[in-house]
């Protein structure tokens, strides 16, 4: 449950084109990768996670980290 003073996941708002960008998205930080356009992170166990902008979309997203 959230509370009133987590950010909420962006909805509409489009995901950031800078390579090495950052955003969070369940409590995992995803960075671009810039050469192959995916975002990549880690698990809740640890392994490699890629994710396209369409599925961090779906998942929804933030700026900042959500505890």
């Amino acid at each position: 449950m959230r509370t009133a003073t987590e950010a909420q996941p962006t909805q509409g708002s489009t995901l950031p084109t800078a390579p090495c960008s950052v955003v969070w998205s369940k409590g995992h930080a995803y960075v671009l990768e810039g050469f192959r356009a995916r975002w990549v992170g880690v698990d809740d166990r640890g392994r490699p996670h890629a994710l396209s902008g369409a599925d961090l979309q779906r998942r929804g997203w933030t700026r900042t980290r959500c505890a």
